[in-house]
């Protein structure tokens, strides 16, 4: 083999909870939308600073990573390209209130049971799997992620 393999970009996102809220982003580039804060790792950085760093920047919240959910790769969750993402639980103190920071329009709030119709990327599925693993501890299992690719993007 010549030359540098092509491959997909990493990122690393966090849902971050307070309370018994998470919070999303409004994003301010596109794709247009509501999403889970995270983004693109930077070289020299694992995935838990990403996404400590990237929770930082979108919110300016402090966090502490809790789990991970699952590591999501299917090719079409981004519009822009192939993107893997490690996708993380994370806590902010019970008193911390967002602010949206570098590529995010808002920061906010929301009640996971009540989210926004416009979620981006495949942040839909990824937070169907987080309120699952809430309700019963289940995470999502390598053929779970398989047997998606036989389906829609974001189907129920």
């Amino acid at each position: 083999m010549s030359g540098k393999p092509v491959t997909p970009l990493a990122a690393a996102d966090a849902i971050i909870e307070i309370g018994d809220k998470i919070v999303l982003i409004e994003r301010l580039n596109e794709p247009p939308g509501h999403a889970i804060p995270g983004g693109f790792m930077d070289l020299g950085e694992s995935a838990e600073e990403a996404a400590i760093r990237e929770a930082k920047e979108e919110t300016g919240l402090d966090v502490l990573l809790v789990d991970m959910l699952a590591l999501y790769s299917d090719p079409r969750r981004d519009p822009r390209g192939p993107v893997v993402t490690a996708m993380f639980i994370a806590k902010a103190p019970a008193d911390a209130r967002p602010q949206a920071g570098d590529d995010a329009k808002r920061a906010f709030l929301v009640d996971p049971d009540h989210l926004p119709d416009d979620l981006a990327f495949d942040h839909a599925t990824i937070l169907r799997d987080y309120l699952r693993y809430k309700k019963d501890g289940y995470k999502p299992t390598p053929q779970d992620l398989l047997a998606r690719r036989e389906q829609p993007l974001n189907a129920t």
